[in-house]
């Protein structure tokens, strides 16, 4: 069985949860989160010296952190699901770019948010930080909009792990008010993989919306 170290509300974390409920892959949760109990701070370091998420450890022991590697590997180690285009698809550049794409570029901006005394000393300026990485996701989630054209999912008629990262991604700040004006038609792919019925019961576990997640202003 697979372990898998995350946490509730964790972007990237439960995007990998995801990927494994939709493979049909037995695995299970730990709580690890960098921003919990002592306990969850443990866990979470406990196969990654720098105490990140997601963290999944093979069921032969091999260990994998970084959620676009562990994404890419599941679509490959599981081609059933039909979450990601083999090699010889044209498509498999596309999926490639927006899986790295999404780590390289919006991930980091929670790593920032949820910790901004790590960059900046003086809490004074935490807001403007704050306010900076906001900005940021939003810039990064545009510059993916303009150049891709869901139809109705971000490669073409089937959903693919790509749509599965920005689902749950997109579930945080600026929040899918704020993500559905300025980034329509990813919106439009995201509410789909919502609305899958096999990640019902995750989405409400794992990261339901929370009150007020769609009145966030602009």
């Amino acid at each position: 069985m697979f372990i898998l170290y995350g946490a509730a509300g964790s972007g990237g974390a439960v995007a990998v949860e995801a990927a494994l409920a939709l493979c049909g892959v037995d695995y299970q949760a730990v709580d690890a989160a960098p921003w919990g109990t002592d306990t969850e701070r443990a866990n979470a370091r406990r196969y990654n010296a720098l105490g990140e998420i997601p963290t999944l450890v093979m069921p032969g022991g091999e260990i994998m952190s970084e959620s676009a590697a562990i994404l890419v590997w599941l679509g490959d180690r599981y081609p059933h699901a039909g979450l990601a285009p083999r090699p010889e698809d044209r498509r498999r550049v596309a999926y490639l770019r927006w899986i790295t794409f999404i780590a390289a570029n919006v991930y980091p901006m929670y790593t920032l948010r949820d910790h901004p005394e790590r960059w900046i000393d003086d809490p004074a300026q935490h807001a403007a930080l704050l306010a900076s990485t906001r900005s940021r996701i939003i810039d990064a989630w545009r510059a993916m909009e303009a150049e891709v054209d869901p139809a109705p999912f971000v490669l073409g008629h089937s959903m693919s792990l790509v749509d599965v990262y920005v689902a749950t991604m997109s579930r945080g700040t600026p929040r899918r008010q704020v993500f559905r004006r300025h980034c329509p038609r990813l919106a439009a792919a995201a509410e789909r993989v919502d609305a899958d019925p096999r990640l019902r019961t995750l989405w409400a576990a794992r990261f339901p919306f929370e009150p007020g997640w769609d009145e966030e202003p602009a």
